[in-house]
């Protein structure tokens, strides 16, 4: 079952927009829900919108939070897909990025980092699968636009986010 409110990332697009289901976490970390604003046109994958996140210069990126509709429970084993993209376009936010995925506590309380993508260097979209073990109890994930590493500067960069859909529990290997 799905365990992510609003996966798909639905709404009015518009730059820095609270989406349904989804918290901002942090002065100056309101995603974009595209296509359209900022120069981005890409077509969703799942439904009319998807999610844009930035990193910016200054050592700042976006991140949002999500309370799942059942907790992760501990020493459990949970996959998940998300299909994933950048634009060549963003405002001049063009850099690539990748994604990490976070269990929480707490709306913005990043306890453990549970996936990272790779660096998104396509402008295509493509899928990404993702299977992790939790350590504790999580009734939060995290998602944030995070760069290249190891990086000597913080640079702007963009990701695109659509169908992340979350949670069946994996076999444990």
């Amino acid at each position: 079952s799905d365990l992510v409110d609003n996966g798909s990332f639905e709404g009015i697009p518009h730059d820095a927009v609270n989406v349904d289901g989804w918290i901002s976490c942090g002065y100056n970390s309101t995603p974009d829900l595209l296509p359209g604003p900022w120069g981005v046109y890409q077509k969703p994958t799942d439904g009319n919108t998807f999610l844009g996140l930035i990193s910016r210069e200054d050592n700042t990126y976006e991140i949002i939070s999500s309370k799942l509709k059942k907790q992760l429970k501990k020493e459990h084993c949970y996959s998940f897909k998300v299909d994933l993209s950048r634009s060549p376009a963003y405002a001049g936010y063009s850099g690539a990025t990748c994604l990490r995925v976070w269990g929480a506590n707490s709306p913005c309380e990043k306890r453990q980092l549970l996936a990272t993508s790779p660096v998104i260097e396509h402008y295509e979209w493509k899928t990404y699968n993702f299977s992790f073990f939790t350590n504790n109890n999580y009734p939060y994930i995290i998602i944030e636009c995070y760069y290249k590493t190891p990086t000597l500067l913080p640079y702007l960069g963009n990701i695109l986010i659509d169908s992340f859909f979350f949670f069946e529990s994996c076999e444990r290997a």
